[in-house]
């Protein structure tokens, strides 16, 4: 059993995987102790699959997951996780945003003690303004909500425990948000700050405005239910002021003020009665949703192959 697992989820990275590999090789040998690297493949029209296998021909240490087709980065993140037979678990992307050098210091730290030790932004090359203002205004939304803490300005960028991961096998959650999971996992956590360099090559594999805004929904709707009683105190208030407008109506009748229904006035309280209802009906359905995925106990991932997992292939 190796001494630490770097978990790598990859899709489309064909061009980024062997300068990964030359980084990451040399720091594990720098530490000097036992590793292994999984990457999780979701399958890939490009030669990912084939680059890596070529690559595990020269590196025994080198493992492969691929699964029966494209889950996403959060189901594959959490196949590696929970497939790694390390001591501790890093998750890193090989895109080398990341900078694997990163692993000795945050290694170095778990070292004190800690369980969970990751990696905080200090900057954030080569994303958008509207990415960093949907990154900030997602973890302050979060956090005001959710029952547990998410640290800002971090990814899935960390190294875990076996115990942490043993803890993240028996939530057993549909959704994958790894984040929110350690969070809610607890233990004792620290973190390092770093600069996140650009891409080193290609470009990302998911929508940065919907996949932003999908990861932001999952920690919220996954880790509180205040959402749901905000929606019961703005109905509340709503019905609340529509009494006092009815008052406000039947005073006037009484001291004789003429009435003239107004048909702008009315339009605009029917849709914005409507569009608060239809709010409310959608994040209920985010709720149900959820729950129905939850009942169905699908498996987060089907795994196709498993490549140089000794005796598991």
């Amino acid at each position: 059993m190796p001494d630490i697992s770097i978990i790598v989820p990859v899709y489309r990275e064909e061009a980024n995987i062997r300068p990964f590999l030359a980084r990451t090789e040399a720091v594990c040998e720098r530490i000097g102790m036992s590793y292994e690297i999984v990457f999780a493949l979701d399958p890939s029209p490009d030669r990912t699959e084939e680059v890596i296998l070529e690559e595990i021909n020269r590196n025994t240490s080198i493992r492969l997951l691929v699964f029966s087709r494209r889950f996403g980065q959060p189901a594959a993140t959490m196949a590696g996780i929970l497939g790694c037979t390390g001591d501790a678990c890093v998750v890193i992307d090989v895109d080398l945003q990341d900078q694997p050098e990163l692993i000795e210091q945050m290694h170095a730290k778990l070292c004190e003690g800690y369980e969970v030790v990751y990696a905080k932004r200090t900057s954030r090359k080569g994303e958008t303004l509207v990415k960093r203002f949907i990154s900030h205004v997602g973890y302050s939304v979060i956090n005001k909500f959710s029952d547990v803490n998410i640290p800002r300005n971090t990814g899935d960028f960390r190294i875990m425990t076996r115990r942490v991961i043993e803890e993240l096998r028996r939530l057993n959650e549909s959704h994958g948000f790894l984040r929110g999971l350690v969070a809610y996992v607890g233990f004792k956590q620290a973190f390092i700050e770093y600069e996140r360099d650009e891409r080193f090559a290609g470009k990302g594999n998911y929508n940065r405005l919907t996949g932003s805004l999908k990861i932001g929904l999952n920690g919220l709707i996954s880790f509180s239910s205040r959402p749901l009683f905000m929606m019961s105190i703005a109905g509340f208030c709503l019905a609340g002021l529509s009494f006092l407008m009815a008052a406000w109506y039947v005073l006037q009748k009484l001291v004789g003020f003429s009435l003239t229904p107004g048909l702008s006035t009315t339009v605009l309280l029917i849709c914005f009665f409507a569009g608060v209802q239809l709010l409310g009906l959608g994040l209920i359905g985010e709720y149900v949703g959820r729950i129905y995925d939850e009942v169905k106990r699908r498996p987060m991932y089907i795994v196709d192959k498993k490549i140089n997992f000794g005796g598991h292939e």
